[in-house]
């Protein structure tokens, strides 16, 4: 299990699946294709359940934000050469506005990378290791990038830069110039569904601006809290947004699972589902942050799922 404080740690989301991101820019969980799904990258719990880590190569100062009224991932790292600023986001559907937000998500990782103030030298390292580190996949190079196949996992990632494939690894060390700018982005499709593809730069880019616009368009419709503690208030409304299942409603507790309270301890139960016991102090949360649609949804959800039980018995 990791011992990287739980501060150290950013989630970003999609409303279907969520990856958590270190402050050494390495995503340490990711499930696909739903946030209750076995894992693609699992180090948050096991060393080897695997990691998909971007940094400078020489020693960094770290600083982190989300960018504004979003949940995409903002991380600056200062060397004594120059700064990179590395920015991820798991994708939303082309034109997704407002209350679309998870709709079409097309299963994307993006990861942009800018030099600034002079050149920064990068190592980009790739572990996929699906079903919660059990499998490792089958990587084949591809014109554009890799295709990794594992279980019932298929991947594709599109590289800015050459790679080395070894051990089911993808590793690369490149430099950034002042000024310019790259993207890697992840692609997943199970067995049974149409192929992951290799996206071009341009076509990550678009990505990610737009997945900037669609979470300042959900934000703009939802969040005109006013009162005490405004920021925070909206960035909590942000967080419940992105621990949200869109095509249900549900929100889930957390985006993780099996890490307990105290190291060795029991309580370390699955909380990538949404749990009755919060779900009053959630609804609450939801009204306080302005976002009445999403309260609703979700307590049709609960109610539903309540039904469902008692016709059962």
């Amino acid at each position: 299990m990791s011992t990287t404080p739980i501060e150290d740690h950013a989630l970003i989301s999609d409303c279907r699946s969520t990856a958590i991101i270190d402050r050494a820019g390495s995503v340490e969980w990711l499930c696909w294709p739903r946030v209750d799904a076995p894992s693609v990258f699992g180090r948050l719990l096991d060393p080897a359940a695997g990691h998909w880590s971007i940094s400078p190569v020489a020693e960094a100062a770290v600083a982190r934000r989300y960018v504004e009224r979003t949940m995409v991932l903002e991380t600056r790292f200062v060397t004594t050469t120059g700064t990179l600023v590395l920015t991820d986001a798991l994708s939303t559907g082309p034109g997704e506005r407002g209350h679309e937000l998870g709709h079409r998500s097309p299963r994307l990782l993006v990861r942009q990378l800018t030099a600034e103030d002079g050149p920064v030298e990068v190592a980009m390292e790739l572990a996929a290791r699906p079903e919660y580190g059990l499998v490792t996949p089958v990587v084949v190079e591809v014109d554009g990038g890799v295709r990794l196949r594992g279980g019932p996992d298929v991947l594709v990632l599109s590289a800015p830069v050459p790679v080395a494939v070894e051990d089911g690894r993808v590793a690369a060390v490149f430099t950034l110039e002042d000024g310019q700018s790259v993207w890697f982005g992840l692609h997943h499709r199970r067995t049974d569904e149409g192929a992951p593809r290799i996206h071009d730069q341009d076509e990550l880019g678009r990505r990610l601006d737009g997945t900037i616009r669609t979470w300042r368009s959900w934000a703009r419709l939802h969040q005109r809290y006013e009162g005490p503690w405004r920021d925070l208030v909206h960035h909590s409304g942000r967080v419940l947004q992105a621990l949200t299942f869109a095509p249900t409603g549900a929100i889930v507790a957390a985006a993780t699972t099996s890490l307990p309270e105290s190291v060795g301890g029991a309580r370390n139960w699955d909380y990538r589902y949404s749990w009755v016991r919060d779900a009053s102090f959630t609804l609450d949360a939801l009204w306080v942050a302005a976002c009445p649609d999403e309260a609703d949804a979700f307590f049709t959800f609960i109610s539903a799922a309540a039904a469902a039980q008692v016709r059962r018995r």
